[in-house]
C-alpha cells in the first residue's frame, strides 16, 4: 500500500526510510520477461560492458612521496660516493692541493726508479744478465766493447747445444789475475748498479766462447782438409774469423760427463779448452756456464741475435755410450 499520511517522527530522533511494496521503477517480473531473440552464431556482442569488467586488475594509485628536506648550505650531495665532496677521489684532490708540486713530481720519479729496480733484478736474476766483453776471442761474431745479454734459462732448464756461445766463470784459472783497480767515488753506485742487472758485468771473471762437444762427444783436430770433427763428422764452421786462417793444433778427446768443450771463433786468438788440457783435460763444468749469448744490446749498431748455426752441426751423429 501507498504511504498516504505524514511519517511519524522516529522516538530515538532519526528518520529512517520505510520500505514500501511499490515496484521498482522500470524493473520488470521475472513471470512477465519475454524470452530473448537468438543472436545470430556470428553477430557481434552488443550487450553493454558491466562497470567492474572494463579493468581486469585494480589500479593502484602511487603513494604520496614526501617530501625532500631542503639541504643545509655545505651539507654532502646525496648520489653515489664518487659524487659528493666526501668521496675518495675528492679526498685525493683536497689532501694535493697543499702539497709542494716539486715534491710530487719526485714522489713519481723515485716510485719509477722503484719499480725499475725492481723489474730489473728479477730479470736479471731469473731470465737476462748483461755481460760486457773486454776482449778479441770471439771475432767476428762479438767484438771488443760489445754488450750482451745472456739467456740464464740455458743450461737449465733448457738444454745446451752444440754452437751455442755460453759465458761461463772462471773457476779453472784460465784467466791472469787482474789487479784490484782501486774504489772511486762511484764504485759502489757502479757495483749496486750492476748486481740489480742495471749494468753489464765488467769484473772481468767470466769468459765467452762456442760449445763444440758435449757430454760423451768426440772431438778431433783435424782431418786431411784441416777441419774439426765431432764423433766422426767434419764440421764446416761458418763462424770462424775468416781473415786469418786458423793454426792446426792437434789433440783428441773424448768430453766427459758433466762437461763441455769449448773453442773461440777468433782461433789464432783464443786461449780456450786447447790452451789448457793440462788442467782438468781443458774441459769446463756445465755448472760454471751462467747462460747463452742471446743477443748484443750494444753498440745500437751492432744489435742482433746471436745464432748457434744449428746446420754446421746437424750431421753430427749421437756419441757411442761405452
Amino acid at each position: 500500500m501507498p504511504e498516504t499520511g505524514p511519517r511519524t517522527p522516529d522516538p530515538r530522533g532519526h528518520d529512517e526510510p520505510r520500505v514500501t511494496s511499490s515496484p521498482i521503477p522500470g524493473a520488470e517480473h521475472p513471470t512477465t520477461r519475454l524470452p530473448a531473440a537468438p543472436r545470430p552464431e556470428h553477430a557481434p556482442d552488443t550487450r553493454p560492458v558491466p562497470a567492474e569488467s572494463v579493468h581486469a586488475e585494480p589500479v593502484h594509485s602511487a603513494p604520496p612521496q614526501p617530501a625532500q628536506p631542503e639541504r643545509a648550505e655545505g651539507a654532502p650531495l646525496a648520489g653515489p660516493s664518487h659524487a659528493g665532496p666526501s668521496s675518495a677521489r675528492a679526498r685525493k684532490a683536497k689532501a694535493r692541493q697543499g702539497r709542494n708540486p716539486m715534491l710530487l713530481w719526485l714522489k713519481e720519479i723515485a716510485t719509477v726508479v722503484v719499480i725499475a729496480v725492481v723489474l730489473s733484478f728479477l730479470i736479471k736474476t731469473f731470465l737476462f744478465r748483461a755481460f760486457y766483453i773486454p776482449s778479441e776471442s770471439m771475432m767476428n761474431t762479438l767484438d771488443v766493447n760489445d754488450r750482451i745479454f745472456v739467456n740464464l734459462l740455458v743450461p737449465e732448464p733448457i738444454a745446451l747445444e752444440r754452437g751455442d756461445v755460453v759465458v761461463f766463470r772462471d773457476t779453472k784459472g784460465w784467466l791472469v789475475p787482474s789487479a784490484v783497480k782501486p774504489a772511486g767515488p762511484l764504485t759502489g753506485v757502479q757495483d749496486a748498479l750492476t748486481f740489480v742487472g742495471l749494468l753489464p758485468d765488467n769484473s772481468e771473471q767470466h769468459l765467452v766462447k762456442r760449445v763444440i762437444g758435449l757430454p760423451g762427444d768426440h772431438v778431433v783436430c783435424c782431418d786431411g782438409s784441416g777441419r774439426l770433427t765431432v764423433n766422426g763428422a767434419p764440421l764446416n764452421e761458418k763462424y770462424v774469423n775468416s781473415a786469418e786462417v786458423p793454426q792446426v793444433r792437434d789433440f783428441d778427446v773424448v768430453v766427459p760427463a758433466g762437461k763441455v768443450w769449448v773453442m773461440g771463433d777468433n782461433r789464432n786468438h783464443s786461449a780456450d779448452s786447447r790452451a789448457h788440457m793440462e788442467s782438468n783435460g781443458g774441459f769446463i763444468d756445465v755448472a760454471d756456464i751462467e747462460g747463452k749469448a742471446a743477443v748484443i744490446a750494444w753498440p745500437l749498431n751492432r744489435i742482433t741475435s746471436l745464432d748457434n748455426y744449428p746446420d754446421v752441426f746437424r750431421g753430427v751423429p749421437a756419441p757411442v755410450k761405452k
